[in-house]
C-alpha cells in the first residue's frame, strides 16, 4: 500500500477541499433494507406434498440439480466407501468463521459493553455524544453540527475524533479509505489551529504512532512538518517519534546520522532533542547506541525523573549493572534526592529479564547496601507490584512486613493489588494474613478493601470468618458499612442459600448498621412469597429510604417469579417511580412478560416506550422475537427487527423470524428475509475483509441459516420440514444460495425420521 509523496498530498488536498454536503453523503452509506422489509407480508403457501419420494427428490435437486438422483439413507449402507471418497471434507470456511469472525465480533461486543458500564460526568457525557455523532455522521459533519448549535467539541472532543479516524484506518486494508481517514485528521488539526487550540502530544501521538507502525515514511514526514508548523515548540518531542520511525524501518544510516549529530553538538540548545532521541533508543534493542549516547548525555540534567527511570529500565533489560552502579554513585555524591535514587534501583532491578522475584529482591537490597541508602515506600511498592505480576503473593506480603517493620506505610492501592492477585491465584486463605497485617500495622483501608476481603472469605465458604472480620473492625476504630453486608447477602443469594441471605439482615441490626436500598433490592429479588415482597417494600418505605430504580425492577422480577404477573404490571404505576427511570423499569417488564409467554402484553409496553421516544436494548428486542408464537403478526416482528443496529443481534433475530415464517409456511417472506440476510453479510466490512469474495460470503450465509434455522427443524413435524425444503429450493433458484455439502446427510436423515414417526402414528 504505497503512494508517492506527491500523490499522497494530492489525495489529502482533494479530500480537504470536499464540500460538507459531499462529506455528509459519504457517511450515510450504511445498508438500507427498508424497501425489502416493507415488501414482506404474511402469506400462506400451498400445502407441501407429503410423499417421501418427492421430498428426497427435492433434496437431491437442491444439491445436485434435477438430472441427478440421490439414494435414500436406508439404501446407502453398502456404498459407504464410495460415498466417503466422493463427499468433500469440512470446508475451510468453518474455521475462518469460528476463529476470525466470531472472536473479533465478540471482542468488539465485549469492548462495547464495557464502555457502557461507566457512569459519565457531564463533561464525559458530552465527549461520548461527540463520539456517537462521529460514528453516524463522520468527524467533519459532527463539527459542523456542533457549530450550528453553538458548541465546540473542545480539545478532548477533537482528540476523540482523531482517534476514531486512526482506528478506522488501522482496521482497513483499503488504501483509499486510509488516505481519506488521514485526510480527516489533517483537516481536524487545521480546525484546531483555527479555533485557538494548541496542538499537543495527546492529539498527534495516535497519528504518528500509526504511520510508524505502518512504515509510512513519506506520510510521517508530511504530518511531522504540519505539526511543527502549527506548534514550533514541539520540535524537540517530535525527535522521539522521528527516531522511532527510523528504528521501525531499520534505517541504519539515519539512526547513525542522528547519533553523530548528538555526538558533535553538545550544546544546551539541543539538550531536550538529545533526550528524546535517547528515550526512543531505550525502547528498542539498541545497546551499542544507548551506551554511546550515555557517555555524552548527563542524565542528571534530563527534564524529568520519569525519563531517568526509563533509562534505568533499559539498562536493566540489557543487564548493564556496572553502568548502573556508576550512575547511582554519581547521583549519591551529587546529593540527588534519595527517594528518586531508591526508585531508580527498583526500576533497574524489576527490569532485569529472566530473574526470579527472590533474586530481584536480592539485587534490590544489594544495591541499597552498596549505596548506603534505605528503600522508600514507593520503591518497595514497585517490588510488590512486580511480585503480584509474577503471581508471587506470599513474597509480596513478606515485602509488606519488611517495609512496615521499617516504619514505612503501605498505600491502599497496593493492598488492593495484593487482594486481587490472591483472587486470581485462588490463594483465598491468605486473607487471614492480610487482615492480621492490617490490624498489626494499622494500615490504610477503605470500603472497597473490606469488600475484597469479604469476597475472599466467601470464596472459601467461610461466612463466620467474614462476620468475625466485620466484628473486629472496631479495634481499628472503623465501623462496617451496609455495602459490606450487602456483599455477603449477594453471595448467599447467588449460591441459592436463601436462609443465610435473609439472616444477614439480623447481623446488620446487631451491628447497628442501617440497611440501604441495595439491601432491600436483594431481599425483594429473592423473596419466595408475595407476602415477603410486600413486607420488605413496606419496611423500605417506613425506614425513609428513597426507592431506586433497582427496587422497582426487583419488584417486577419478584412478582413474576411468584406467578403474580398482574402485580408485576402494577409496579410501573407506582407514583414513587422517578419519571426519568420509568422507561428503564418498563424495559424490565417487557422482558419479564416476554419470558412468561405474554408477548402481546410485552409488545404493548414496548410501544409505550417507543412513543416516549426510547428504544429497547438489543438483548430485550431479541428476547421478544425469540418468545414469538404463531399468533403474532409478521409485521410486528419486522418492526422489532428494524430496531436492531447491532449486527450480531440483527443476524440472530432475522434467522429467528425466518424460522417463524417456516412454521407458518410463509415461504415468500422467508425468501425475502434470506435475501436481506445475504445483503447484510455482503455489506459487512469485516466479512468482506475476512472472506474476500461473494462466493465465500454466500457460504457463510448458508452456514448461519443451517445453524440457526434449518438445524432447529430436525425432528420437528413433517409439514415444517417440507416447508424448509421448499425454502431451500427457492433461495437456491432466486438467491444463488446453495447449502453446504456437509448438511446433505442431516437433511435426508431428518426427513427419514419424520416419515417414520408419521407412519408409526
Amino acid at each position: 500500500m504505497r503512494h508517492s509523496y506527491f500523490s499522497y498530498v494530492r489525495n489529502l488536498t482533494r479530500f480537504c477541499s470536499r464540500s460538507r454536503s459531499a462529506a455528509y453523503s459519504s457517511f450515510f452509506s450504511e445498508f438500507d433494507g427498508d424497501s425489502t422489509l416493507a415488501s414482506l407480508k404474511l402469506k400462506q403457501s400451498p400445502a407441501s406434498d407429503d410423499s417421501s419420494n418427492v421430498a428426497f427428490k427435492k433434496i437431491s435437486s437442491i444439491y445436485y440439480g434435477d438430472s441427478i438422483s440421490v439414494k435414500k439413507p436406508m439404501s446407502k449402507r453398502n456404498d459407504n466407501a464410495k460415498e466417503s471418497q466422493s463427499q468433500p471434507g469440512i470446508s475451510w470456511l468453518s474455521n475462518i468463521y469460528n476463529n476470525n469472525l466470531l472472536l473479533q465480533r465478540k471482542g468488539h461486543s465485549r469492548k462495547k459493553k464495557q464502555r457502557h458500564l461507566f457512569e459519565f460526568s457531564q463533561e464525559n457525557r458530552f465527549n461520548k455524544l461527540v463520539r456517537i455523532c462521529a460514528k453516524v455522521l463522520g468527524p467533519e459533519a459532527t463539527i459542523a453540527l456542533f457549530g450550528k448549535v453553538g458548541r465546540d467539541p473542545g480539545i478532548k472532543g477533537y482528540n476523540e475524533l482523531i482517534e476514531m479516524c486512526i482506528e478506522k484506518a488501522r482496521e482497513s486494508s483499503d488504501e483509499d479509505i486510509v488516505i481519506e481517514e488521514l485526510g480527516k485528521v489533517f483537516h481536524l488539526f487545521k480546525l484546531m489551529g483555527e479555533r485557538g487550540f494548541r496542538l499537543e502530544e495527546q492529539s498527534y501521538r495516535p497519528l504518528l504512532l500509526y504511520t510508524i507502525d505502518m512504515c509510512m515514511v513519506e506520510e510521517f514526514h508530511f504530518f511531522y512538518d504540519a505539526i511543527k508548523d502549527q506548534n514550533a515548540s514541539l520540535i524537540t518531542r517530535l525527535g522521539y517519534y522521528e527516531m522511532m520511525l527510523w528504528l521501525r524501518v531499520n534505517n541504519e544510516e539515519k539512526i547513525q546520522e542522528i547519533c553523530n549529530l548528538i555526538a558533535e553538538n553538545d550544546g544546551e540548545e539541543i539538550s531536550d532533542l538529545r533526550e528524546n532521541y535517547l528515550l526512543a533508543l531505550c525502547e528498542c534493542e539498541r545497546k551499542k547506541e544507548i551506551l554511546e549516547l550515555l557517555e555524552i548525555i548527563n542524565i542528571k540534567k534530563l527534564s524529568s525523573v520519569e525519563s531517568v527511570e526509563k533509562i534505568f529500565q533499559a539498562l536493566g533489560r540489557h543487564q548493564l549493572e556496572p553502568v548502573v552502579e556508576n550512575f547511582l554513585l554519581d547521583f549519591k555524591t551529587s546529593d540527588y534526592e534519595t527517594n528518586n535514587i531508591t526508585n531508580f534501583i527498583a526500576s533497574y532491578a524489576v527490569s532485569i529479564p529472566n530473574l526470579s522475584v527472590e533474586n530481584v529482591i536480592t539485587k534490590f537490597k544489594d544495591l541499597h547496601q552498596t549505596l548506603e541508602v534505605s528503600p522508600s515506600s514507593s520503591s518497595y511498592e514497585r517490588l510488590i507490584l512486580h511480585s503480584c505480576t509474577l503471581r508471587e503473593v506470599r513474597v509480596a506480603l513478606d515485602i509488606v512486613d519488611e517495609m512496615c517493620e521499617g516504619g514505612l506505610t503501605l498505600s491502599n492501592e497496593m493492598l488492593q493489588s495484593i487482594l486481587q492477585t490472591c483472587e486470581e491465584t485462588s490463594e483465598y486463605n491468605l486473607v487471614h494474613r492480610i487482615f492480621s497485617t492490617i490490624r498489626q500495622y494499622n494500615l490504610e483501608t477503605n470500603d472497597k478493601t473490606f469488600r475484597c476481603m469479604i469476597d475472599l472469605f466467601l470464596k472459601m465458604k467461610d461466612l463466620e470468618g467474614a462476620y468475625r472480620m466485620l466484628d473486629e473492625m472496631g479495634e481499628l476504630n472503623l465501623k462496617p458499612s451496609a455495602s459490606m453486608y450487602n456483599t455477603i447477602m449477594a453471595e448467599c443469594f447467588r449460591e441459592k442459600n436463601t436462609s443465610d441471605g435473609v439472616r444477614v439482615l439480623e447481623h446488620m441490626q446487631n451491628a447497628d448498621v442501617m440497611p440501604d436500598s441495595e439491601t432491600f433490592s436483594y431481599l425483594i429479588s429473592n423473596s419466595e412469597t408475595e407476602e415477603d415482597i410486600v413486607m420488605y417494600y413496606k419496611e423500605l418505605k417506613e425506614s425513609g429510604i428513597k426507592p431506586t430504580k433497582q427496587i422497582f425492577m426487583a419488584l417486577i422480577n419478584a412478582y413474576a417469579a411468584c406467578g403474580q404477573l398482574e402485580k408485576a404490571k402494577q409496579v410501573v404505576l407506582d407514583p414513587l417511580i422517578p419519571q426519568k427511570n420509568l422507561n428503564q423499569i418498563k424495559y424490565v417488564l417487557v422482558s419479564v412478560l416476554a419470558a412468561h409467554g405474554q408477548l402481546s402484553e410485552a409488545i404493548h409496553y414496548y410501544e409505550e416506550i417507543k412513543k416516549a421516544g426510547h428504544n429497547l436494548e438489543p438483548k430485550d428486542v431479541m428476547n421478544l422475537i425469540e418468545k414469538t408464537r404463531s399468533d403474532v403478526e409478521l409485521d410486528r416482528l419486522l418492526l422489532l427487527l428494524e430496531e436492531l443496529n447491532d449486527t450480531d443481534y440483527w443476524n440472530g433475530a432475522c434467522c429467528r423470524i425466518i424460522l417463524y415464517c417456516i412454521w407458518n409456511k410463509d415461504i415468500s417472506s422467508a425468501v425475502n428475509l434470506c435475501k436481506l440476510l445475504k445483503n447484510k453479510y455482503q455489506s459487512d466490512e469485516l466479512v468482506t475483509e475476512v472472506l474476500c469474495d461473494k462466493h465465500h460470503s454466500n457460504e457463510l450465509v448458508m452456514k448461519v441459516l443451517f445453524d440457526k434455522v434449518f438445524s432447529l427443524i430436525n425432528g420437528s413435524e413433517s409439514s415444517h420440514l417440507q416447508a424448509s425444503l421448499e425454502l431451500l429450493s427457492e433461495i437456491k433458484d432466486k438467491l444463488g444460495l446453495v447449502p453446504p455439502k456437509e448438511y446433505h446427510d442431516s437433511l435426508l436423515s431428518a426427513h427419514a425420521k419424520t416419515s417414520e414417526l408419521h407412519n408409526a402414528n
